[in-house]
């Protein structure tokens, strides 16, 4: 990895040389890579997020938004507090410690804050998972074995063991790619704590709401508790 950090005006950008050039030039907002006709697709949430091809390599393009009633009035401003304390700048450093410590999680690539008076907006780039779904997309279409469970739980446990607190820990967030392997994504409001049962439960919780609420939303959804107690089961197995 080689950090570079710019400074033009109002706007800070910090990128990994070694996986993208001249960000700045490239752009962050969709309309730019659109003129390209650099986009590939998008994947709906929040808001939307891009995937976008430049150079031979694809990446993963996402605006920060807000959510809750906040976000009718500011919808995508923040507090300024300081760069090291913007949403992209934690989330960016957090994706690169995670990746030291071998967690499957994206590669990041860039991110961008933009100040304007007292308010700031931002950006993240990061490496696209190649022929990788969301676990929700998944599962409305086919079951995933016994084995894949296992492995979903135990892969959940090697980040709570490292202290990695996932904030919106749900079935979108996870991804899991042709040969087999899961990744965590989306970082936005994580953090890494004091390891603790209490948290950790109430993470694992989340992700079991999340699927609880697309099954009541979809005709078919491949989930029962048998797969949940099979998830438990990897995630219990992993020793420390």
């Amino acid at each position: 990895m080689k950090l570079i950090t710019e400074f033009k005006k109002s706007m800070s950008i910090l990128y990994d040389a070694e996986q993208i050039e001249n960000p700045a030039e490239l752009g962050f907002k969709s309309q730019d890579w659109a003129a390209r006709s650099e986009i590939v697709g998008f994947a709906e949430g929040r808001g939307t997020t891009f995937f976008v091809q430049h150079g031979g390599r694809d990446y993963v393009l996402r605006h920060y938004l807000r959510g809750g009633l906040i976000a009718k009035w500011l919808q995508d401003r923040y507090f300024w507090t300081g760069l090291s304390r913007t949403r992209a700048w934690q989330e960016w450093h957090m994706l690169a410690a995670m990746r030291k410590k071998k967690l499957p999680v994206p590669a990041p690539v860039a991110a961008c804050v933009q100040l304007n008076g007292v308010f700031y907006r931002a950006d993240i780039m990061t490496l696209r998972i190649p022929q990788a779904r969301t676990l929700a997309d998944i599962l409305t279409q086919q079951p995933l074995d016994k084995g894949h469970w296992i492995a979903l739980g135990a892969m959940l446990r090697r980040f709570h063991v490292h202290g990695v607190y996932h904030a919106d820990l749900n079935a979108n967030n996870i991804l899991l790619d042709a040969g087999g392997c899961f990744y965590l994504i989306d970082f936005d409001r994580g953090c890494f704590k004091q390891r603790d049962k209490v948290w950790q439960q109430k993470n694992l919780a989340r992700l079991h709401r999340s699927l609880d609420k697309i099954k009541a939303g979809s005709i078919n959804l491949y989930f029962d508790e048998e797969n949940w107690q099979d998830m438990l089961q990897g995630y219990e197995s992993v020793i420390e």
